[in-house]
């Protein structure tokens, strides 16, 4: 099954609100919240897509001839491809009545184990959807990501033993959900984190640990300091704030800053396995890609996500081809043009 097969069959299985788009764009869904949009107008998310659409590759053949190499090492991990499926949760209020979370992860976790990536799972109010990806990725081997909502303290650990018994290759919190409207008014209550917090729950993880919802050389040493292992730089995919900067704006100025002290990823409008060869180019080791795993769960489900990583991972190999990069290494900053 190709790409757009899979794209075809999503049509009208996702809900009401994802119009299952040729590109996913941010536009026909800026505002629908529920569903995949924004609580705001929606910029941000455009503003992430366009952003990476602005910067070009610079074509480069004249260099010697290699096959090429796109496998990503990752606390102790190898993977196929340096992409990611990002972590979606309530599933049935933003994409409708198809598929629970449960049913959701027991359909993406695996699928990207089998096609040579790994999975961020989600989480939500309801506890069920923590457990149900724990389970996931404890049957594929620990290849998977659960990624914790910026709760209490006193929940986080409760949350912590059901990661544990996943034996995951790292954990992750995405510190940017604070700003979603069902976890504003929680009590106990939840959102943004100290430094002081952050280090905890690093401990309380034990494992490398991910803070994804960076958008600042000072939030990402704040990271630092507080004991993670990586970041994500990202604006919740534009869902929570409008007016803010693209990832690919402020993504050099972060990687910068702290680049071989951490590992950097990066999220928000990455739709082709050329945009993750730019994101590399910028500083990034790793990409995140979320809404566009939805649709092909809904509409074709292992097959499509398969599909998927099949067409960025060509994507991708091609533009490291043509660009003279024989390994991931070999991306430099000087292979784009901003």
């Amino acid at each position: 099954m190709t790409y757009q097969e899979a794209l075809a069959c999503a049509k009208n299985q996702t809900g009401p609100y994802c119009k299952a788009c040729g590109v996913c764009n941010g536009r026909a869904c800026k505002n629908q919240i529920p569903g995949p949009g924004a609580k705001g107008a929606g910029d941000t998310a455009i503003r992430n897509y366009d952003k990476w659409q602005e910067i070009r590759v610079n074509m480069d053949t004249l260099c010697p001839h290699a096959k090429v190499d796109t496998s990503l090492e990752l606390f102790g991990r190898t993977f196929h491809y340096p992409f990611f499926a990002g972590p979606v949760g309530a599933v049935k209020l933003h994409y409708g009545d198809k598929l629970t979370d449960a049913e959701y992860n027991a359909i993406l976790v695996p699928a990207c184990a089998q096609a040579g990536i790994a999975a961020f799972t989600g989480d939500g109010t309801d506890p069920t959807v923590m457990e149900a990806a724990a389970k996931g990725i404890a049957a594929a081997d620990g290849i998977g990501v659960p990624t914790v909502k910026p709760w209490n303290l006193d929940t986080i650990r409760e949350k912590m033993e059901l990661v544990h018994a996943a034996k995951p290759f790292a954990v992750a919190m995405d510190v940017d959900a604070a700003g979603l409207p069902f976890l504003k008014n929680l009590n106990p209550p939840a959102g943004s984190k100290s430094v002081e917090e952050l280090r905890q729950i690093a401990e309380l993880a034990g494992l490398p640990f991910i803070v994804k919802g960076v958008m600042t050389v000072k939030g990402a040493l704040k990271a630092l300091e507080a004991g993670a292992a990586a970041i994500v730089v990202s604006n919740h995919g534009g869902r929570v704030l409008d007016q803010c900067p693209a990832t690919a704006e402020v993504l050099p100025e972060i990687a910068g800053a702290v680049r071989g002290r951490m590992k950097i990823l990066v999220d928000g409008g990455i739709r082709s396995g050329v945009d993750v060869f730019k994101a590399l180019a910028l500083g990034a080791d790793a990409v995140l890609i979320c809404r566009p795993f939805v649709p092909m769960v809904y509409g074709a489900g292992a097959e499509g996500v398969q599909a998927l990583v099949n067409k960025l991972g060509a994507e991708l190999a091609d533009a490291m081809e043509m660009c003279g990069a024989a390994t991931l290494k070999d991306i430099t900053g000087d292979m784009v043009r901003i």
